[in-house]
């Protein structure tokens, strides 16, 4: 009997993984929505002494990217190379914000963080401690890697009352 059922078992299990459906609706022709991705390097921080925060300039968009109001930025810290197990090395990248835990055990934080427009960038520094302290290794020829991607606004006008209707999630009043 036990050989029976593993009989049936893989040999349901063999005909449902080769098995394939129709192929889903083709997209718009011509709608390539991919990210673009540019690095910059040699960014610099100069301190403003109002905020304790280092700001770096103005990073314009390169001429062939387009924001649009949309779209989602993502910004990236270069964080240096590491060797992988097959012995060839990669870069390594933190995405923005990232909070650096300074001086073990002190209790400092700094962050980098980084606003956009639609024709630029700019990148901060922010912590809970006096910010001069920071070395030229944190504020020096950094090197980011910004990425837009092409998003759409959802078209949905939904109110709560809709969602709650749409779905089935069950409301529980509990009175005290």
């Amino acid at each position: 009997m036990k050989q029976i059922l593993l009989f049936l078992a893989l040999s349901t299990t063999f005909l449902f993984s080769s098995c394939e459906g129709d192929p889903g609706p083709p997209g718009p022709p011509g709608d390539d929505f991919l990210a673009q991705v540019f690095e910059v390097d040699n960014v610099n921080f100069q301190y403003d002494a109002e905020s304790n925060s280092y700001i770096s300039d103005f990073i314009s968009f390169p001429q062939n990217v387009e924001v649009f109001e949309s779209d989602v930025v993502l910004a990236y810290r270069y964080e240096g190379t590491v060797e992988l197990n097959d012995g060839t090395f990669t870069d390594e990248w933190s995405q923005l914000p990232q909070n650096i835990f300074y001086q073990d055990g002190t209790g400092d934080i700094f962050q980098y963080l980084f606003i956009n427009t639609f024709v630029d960038i700019r990148f901060l520094i922010e912590g809970n401690f006096d910010l001069t302290t920071l070395g030229s290794n944190f504020l020096d020829d950094q090197i980011f890697r910004v990425a837009i991607v092409p998003a759409q606004f959802a078209s949905a006008d939904l109110t709560m009352d809709d969602i709650m209707s749409n779905s089935e999630i069950e409301v529980i009043n509990i009175e005290n």
